[in-house]
């Protein structure tokens, strides 16, 4: 049975958990319609071998625990994977970093050269706030983001996505198609409203969004909770 997202929520803080893990974060964000990455969570390596086989190589591997909102540092992620005797052995490598997790999840391997972040967070004054900005691994570094006070309208989104000063990698690249803006302003609007609806809700760090063909698809989300 799938549990709703005030459901997903409740249930973490119940248990005390201070974040979501990834694959329930994504779960609360892919409900209002933004486009994540195909994935299951596997409970053992012949179900990540046969998870893996099913959503088709590469693949890549993640711990997946509440506790582990550094996968990459901890060694909690393996990318490229492209065979089942690959996955058995990440699987493997995953577990043997001794971290408590729900599971491990296998994701598809996503491809493109562009990546974006989305987020939210809640400024004391003016309450949840939505961003949008270049993402990936050089977000911290570029800075090329932009701010706006929930709940915004689709007009507010389409202007953030104007704002940002590396806007150019929206059109064609590489060969590569415009990003459907349509899919980043769903996402926006949305991230901007499940801010407002819930206030367990501390932040959303939705972040790369990486743009696959023309499709933004998320492939990694962390949900934070407010401490209780």
């Amino acid at each position: 049975m799938e549990l709703s997202t005030e459901q997903i929520i409740q249930r973490a803080i119940t248990r005390g958990q201070k974040t979501l893990s990834e694959y329930d974060s994504k779960l609360v964000i892919g409900s209002i319609g933004i486009p994540v990455t195909r994935e299951k969570l596997a409970h053992s390596r012949d179900e990540a071998a046969a998870f893996a086989e099913e959503i088709g190589y590469p693949v890549v591997l993640k711990g997946c625990s509440d506790k582990a909102a550094h996968k990459t540092e901890m060694g909690l992620v393996m990318l490229r994977l492209t065979n089942a005797d690959e996955v058995t052995r990440a699987y493997d490598e995953i577990l043997a970093k001794g971290v408590e997790l729900d599971g491990v999840l296998v994701q598809e391997m996503l491809k493109g050269d562009r990546e974006f972040v989305i987020g939210l967070s809640r400024d004391p004054q003016f309450g949840p706030c939505v961003m949008f900005g270049i993402g990936g691994i050089f977000t911290e570094v570029i800075k090329d983001v932009t701010f706006r006070v929930a709940p915004i309208t689709q007009l507010d989104a389409e202007e953030m996505i104007e704002e940002i000063r590396m806007k150019k990698l929206l059109g064609s690249f590489r060969g590569s198609p415009p990003v459907d803006r349509a899919i980043l302003v769903k996402a926006l609007v949305g991230i901007g409203d499940l801010g407002c609806r819930n206030d367990a809700i501390a932040e959303i760090d939705i972040n790369p969004v990486i743009v696959t063909g023309s499709r933004p698809v998320v492939a990694d989300a962390l949900v934070v909770l407010n401490r209780q």
